[in-house]
């Protein structure tokens, strides 16, 4: 799959398109705010929230520009916004009505990463599991062990939900990558 292709059919609410752009381009936005706040959990925070915006945005991306360059400067405007809410210890919250347009990432099939967690024992997956960073083992453990929705994890961890989408899809990644290590 090429970008440009896959951010059309992102523009569709293609979950493997989603996918692709977070797999293809999670080193370059990690890697920007790992050198600007040099602190490994707050550049993934911000980097989960950029994919986040950018894909509850994504149809406002204009091909004119480069995507990776479209995700830094999303990136990059989290992370001042974060530093702004510091500097004035603000705490906004997002109304109702912002919470109800929150762009739909649809998981309705599954992806190659679930096919290989499913298919692992479920003593050995819990081995893996704990190898992942405390944040994607609590929402591994939310979505499949206590089965709760997008919502119900949102709610439960404070967070919008497309930050647990993301949050999820890491997790996924990761986890698949520690599974793919053993075999």
């Amino acid at each position: 799959m090429e970008i440009e292709e896959a951010i059309q059919q992102a523009k569709k609410n293609e979950q493997k398109a989603f996918n692709f752009l977070l797999n293809t381009f999670w080193d370059d936005v990690y890697g920007f705010q790992l050198k600007r706040i040099q602190n490994e959990n707050d550049a993934e925070d911000v980097t989960i929230q950029t994919f986040s915006r950018a894909f509850d945005r994504i149809e406002t991306y204009n091909s004119d520009y480069k995507f990776k360059t479209w995700l830094i400067t999303i990136s990059k405007n989290i992370h001042v916004d974060i530093l702004r809410k510091e500097k004035n210890s603000i705490n906004t919250r997002i109304s109702k009505d912002d919470e109800n347009s929150v762009f739909q990432i649809l998981d309705e099939t599954p992806s190659a990463e679930d096919k290989l967690i499913t298919e692992q024992n479920l003593a050995k997956l819990l081995r893996d599991i704990k190898k992942l960073k405390p944040h994607y083992q609590e929402v591994i453990n939310l979505r499949y062990f206590q089965e709760l929705s997008y919502k119900e994890i949102s709610a439960q961890l404070n967070e919008p939900i497309n930050n647990v989408k993301v949050k999820l899809l890491r997790a996924k990644k990761l986890l698949a990558e520690i599974i793919q290590k053993k075999q």
